[in-house]
């Protein structure tokens, strides 16, 4: 039984193998690419609008919602990346559907290679917002003592985004597994639906978590007494 599509070998050459993580991320970036450039070919700014175009402004208008909901005011801003991030995530959930497909957020390589993009985005976003020693200064906050302690948390946060999104993408298609092999054919079809629900929530929970980091590393510390203030 397979943990992973990292066992799946398509092509081997010496030391160099094309195994089914790569095949199916490259695939689904491409699927991506091609899906947003033909969905996006004919936009109108009328009242007169198709379909898809209806579909892609709520997908856009949600998570640059989503995105502001946790901080941060200019939304858009980081739509290219944080929403990237989601429907990569949710794109692979869903297309489990597709026999044969084997989902690349089933590798750890493929989540840790996610949750290391979202490991610097953060300083990066945080330091075009506040500059550079602006930013740093968060590190040492409340007091120089928390120095090391901040550094191990901005890496133990980025190992838990990756082996969280692994385990349950894994989890979710070797119980699914099991089940096809056991039991009779409806079943699986009801827990097959259920992965997919799994799916979205991890991919939304995911891109949740990044923007969370994103929106406390572009928090000025100027805002946050009045914010306090305004809470209270």
């Amino acid at each position: 039984m397979r943990l992973s599509p990292d066992e799946i070998i398509f092509l081997e050459y010496g030391d160099v193998r094309l195994n089914a993580t790569i095949v199916f991320t490259w695939a689904l970036m491409l699927l991506l690419v091609v899906g947003s450039k033909l969905i996006t070919r004919r936009l109108s700014t009328g009242l007169q609008r198709s379909r898809w175009q209806n579909a892609l402004e709520i997908v856009v208008t949600t998570i640059v919602d989503q995105i502001e909901e946790v901080g941060i005011d200019n939304g858009r801003k980081y739509l290219g990346f944080l929403g990237t991030l989601f429907l990569f995530i949710a794109t692979s959930s869903l297309l489990t559907i597709v026999p044969g497909f084997e989902p690349p957020t089933g590798s750890l390589s493929t989540t840790t290679a996610l949750a290391v993009c979202v490991f610097i985005a953060i300083p990066l976003f945080g330091v075009l917002d506040r500059g550079l020693l602006g930013y740093l200064k968060t590190y040492t906050q409340p007091t120089f003592i928390m120095l090391p302690f901040n550094l191990i948390g901005e890496i133990s946060r980025t190992l838990a985004l990756a082996v969280r999104l692994f385990g349950n993408m894994m989890s979710g298609g070797l119980i699914l597994a099991i089940l096809l092999a056991i039991t009779p054919f409806f079943f699986p079809i009801i827990m097959t639906a259920l992965g997919l629900l799994t799916g979205m929530v991890q991919a939304y929970i995911f891109f949740i978590l990044a923007a969370v980091y994103i929106a406390a590393a572009i928090r000025s510390t100027k805002t946050e007494p009045t914010k306090t203030l305004e809470n209270t």
